[in-house]
């Protein structure tokens, strides 16, 4: 087990409604294959009860924390919670991102951006923030921070970009500044995943079946395999960088994306 014993945060271990699982979620459930204790934290308590029972139900071990991660006292009870229940951290994965009500720059309302970037970039330094006086403390700990190809891709909603661009250099500050603490942070760029919140939405606001986004969005990855990508090859990432395995890894931007940005190059 690469992961036995440590003590893993995902926020954003929960999940909305849908066919397949979420990145999140399936985080949460490869740690924990993996040995690894999960503090699920979510903003639905129900959902992240959900992912908690996912794997105690298989014999796993994992608790769960409702938290708005753009409220800072809740990024700070974050880790005071893990450190109450746990005695330390050893992963921080941040999952939560949104694309939902963005638009492009000239359509796009002020407040919808703030919005956006309070939950896509904001929560994120400030999870960071409060967990790293405990990995500092223990001289070692990995953050694994999820970005997408859109921070690097054209497309057209702004905010979300821009907000995942930042992730991308938040990533790199953190990796430099904390490499003479033993801590470690890289980022995950999925690409077209076939996860609820790529598909629900998209398949919802165009009144067509969730196949034919799935479809729609397969055909334009070059790497022809079974099935499209999914939340378990983010994961599968998720854990390699959480691992001694990458011990030497670290300011890394990982595209999972079936070769979508060499495409676009």
């Amino acid at each position: 087990m690469r992961l036995r014993d440590r003590i893993a945060i995902v926020v954003g271990g929960g999940q909305q409604p849908g066919e397949t699982t979420g990145n999140g979620r399936a985080a949460c459930l490869r740690f924990s294959e993996e040995g690894a204790t999960v503090l699920v934290v979510d903003s639905n308590q129900e959902w992240a009860e959900s992912t908690v029972r996912m794997i105690t139900d298989k014999g796993g071990k994992a608790s769960s924390l409702k938290a708005d991660i753009t409220r800072e006292a809740d990024c700070k009870a974050i880790a005071d919670t893990c450190i109450e229940r746990y005695g330390r951290i050893d992963v921080l994965h941040n999952n939560v991102g949104r694309a939902r009500g963005d638009r492009g720059t000239v359509e796009l309302e002020a407040e919808m951006w703030d919005e956006l970037m309070a939950l896509n970039i904001r929560g994120m330094f400030l999870t960071i923030k409060h967990v790293l006086p405990v990995m500092r403390r223990q001289r070692s700990g990995a953050i694994v921070n999820i970005s997408s190809t859109s921070s690097i891709a054209a497309g057209p909603m702004l905010t979300y970009r821009v907000s995942k661009t930042s992730v991308n250099s938040l990533t790199q500050h953190v990796a430099i500044e904390n490499a003479p603490h033993g801590i470690r942070c890289n980022a995950i760029l999925p690409g077209l995943m076939n996860t609820p919140m790529a598909i629900e939405r998209r398949a919802r606001e165009r009144n067509v079946s969730r196949d034919q986004v799935r479809s729609e969005r397969a055909s334009q990855v070059p790497l022809a395999v079974a099935e499209a990508g999914n939340a378990f090859d983010v994961a599968n990432a998720a854990v390699f960088l959480a691992s001694d395995e990458a011990r030497y890894i670290t300011g890394v931007l990982l595209p999972v994306d079936g070769g979508l940005l060499l495409k676009i190059g």
